[in-house]
């Protein structure tokens, strides 16, 4: 079995959503002085390759917490969305993949925009659901669907449809996934399992794919 990282790596200097303070990372203590290493961490609960609980957006819905582990993980499918630039993805072109996407349970979109992770370039442009599309996807018992891009709705959105729509069908988010072009056409295991923080409105992750 092939295990594939599909997980930014989190740092100080790392994109983060326009309005979101960066991470802290302090080295409070050093083997030399104290015996050991360790560092305190302080982050956005949306930081990097990370999950939005329903919670996020739609009120009183489930917090991570609440959700059970095995929601996290399952059958995968990539669907490749790279020539979608500054457009939508819409109903038709997934009524191509339904095959596809009624065997699995979560989607992984390929927009290809984690080539511009660290650009100014990665914060627009990049290719959404519709919201026809987005209901359409709640037809299916999928737990989840993925981007590598900074968000699920388009970078002007103030109301946030696609997330309204999908977490309000209890589908969760993932957000700034990478390495998505190592993916086979062909379904695979995913995984996105979330720090269990009280409450968690959304959680970084480490996503992998396994490809056996």
């Amino acid at each position: 079995m092939k295990i594939i990282d599909l997980t930014h790596v989190v740092s100080p200097d790392m994109p983060m959503y326009p309005g979101t303070e960066p991470p802290q990372i302090a080295t409070e203590c050093i083997i030399d002085r104290d015996g050991f290493l360790e560092k305190r961490v302080s982050l956005s609960s949306h930081t990097g390759t990370h999950i939005d609980a329903p919670a996020h957006i739609v009120k009183g819905r489930a917090t991570l917490d609440k959700i059970a582990v095995e929601r996290f993980h399952g059958s995968a499918v990539m669907l490749d969305a790279t020539g979608f630039r500054n457009k939508i993805i819409d109903i038709r072109t997934l009524e191509t993949c339904k095959e596809r996407v009624q065997t699995v349970d979560f989607i992984i979109f390929h927009t290809g925009w984690s080539r511009y992770w660290g650009m100014e370039e990665y914060f627009s442009g990049y290719p959404v659901l519709s919201e026809a599309a987005a209901d359409w996807l709640g037809n299916f018992q999928l737990k989840g669907i993925g981007f590598d891009a900074i968000s699920a709705d388009e970078d002007e959105s103030r109301d946030f449809p696609i997330h309204n729509t999908l977490l309000g069908q209890e589908i969760i988010i993932v957000e700034n996934l990478t390495n998505l072009s190592a993916l086979p056409e062909t379904p695979f295991e995913f995984s996105c399992f979330p720090l269990k923080i009280e409450e968690a409105d959304g959680s970084p992750v480490r996503a992998v794919a396994y490809i056996r």
